[in-house]
């Protein structure tokens, strides 16, 4: 599950690697139907008279604390249909071993250049048909800055793709080689300041994801990617777990500064 060198020359050259089929179509069947059954559930206890604090980003995203997870809701008004959860591998033993699964851990040994890693973050990334928004221009290193902000470079994802990821139904998109270029500028138009400002940024170059179910994308924090809304009539569900080197505190236990984010403005 390690890099080969021409995984390792290309990570380094152009900021990620795409590994077709690394999940069978047998392994990929009950964590689609454990995410349904798991996402069900959320759904049901946010729902409740008690199911936990909810709030509006300042760029009018609907979030909710609810399961020991922060939900983010599609941003269509009135919709019931969850976008992402983070973290999500606690709501069922099935993901929480993906956390020991080698072909999530080994290849961050050489990403990280460390000899072990430990868990940051995950997340529960869903496009329900014809309903999945998009997500603009962005690198995770601005969000978890944050967090950790003399450790964010020293972060890197994973993302499991459970069903096939093509242009119609909102498939990721990649800038190559943008992470050689620290932090992007900040789209200081956007509320939430945590966008790159597209403006500064050549389309023309950026590449689709275009990649079969089972396949796994790594990536570093600094990565500038973006992904489209799904408008197709098929789901696009996918898992993201998030590595540092070993020893280091996870995303949850520490404190969110959004104030942080403005000294990258």
């Amino acid at each position: 599950m390690r890099f080969d060198d021409r995984e390792r020359a290309a990570y380094r050259t152009d900021g990620y690697i795409l590994r077709p089929r690394v999940f069978t179509a047998a392994e990929l069947a009950p964590l689609r139907a454990t995410v349904e059954e798991v996402i069900a559930q959320v759904i049901e206890r946010a729902s409740r008279p008690d199911g936990g604090p909810d709030f509006m980003l300042a760029d009018g995203h609907r979030m909710q604390f609810s399961s020991r997870t922060a939900i983010q809701w599609e941003w269509r008004e009135g919709s019931r249909e969850v976008r992402l959860i983070e973290p999500f591998t606690h709501l069922h033993p099935r993901f929480a071993q993906l956390w020991e699964d080698r072909r999530f851990v080994e290849p961050f040994l050489d990403a990280l250049g460390v000899d072990a890693v430990s868990p940051y973050t995950c997340k529960l990334n869903l496009k329900r048909p014809r309903e999945g928004s998009e997500f603009p221009w962005h690198q995770d290193y601005t969000y978890w800055y944050a967090f950790a902000p003399q450790t964010a470079h020293e972060i890197a994802t994973a993302i499991l793709f459970l069903d096939d990821a093509t242009a119609a139904n909102g498939a990721i998109r990649v800038m190559p080689g943008s992470h050689h270029r620290g932090p992007a500028r900040r789209d200081r138009h956007e509320p939430t300041a945590f966008l790159a400002d597209s403006a500064r940024i050549d389309v023309s170059h950026e590449v689709l994801i275009d990649a079969p179910a089972g396949s796994m994308l790594l990536f570093p924090s600094l990565l500038l990617h973006r992904s489209s809304p799904n408008t197709s009539g098929q789901q696009r569900r996918a898992m993201l777990l998030s590595f540092q080197p070993a020893g280091r505190p996870r995303q949850s236990e520490l404190t969110w500064r959004p104030e942080l984010v403005n000294e990258l403005l």
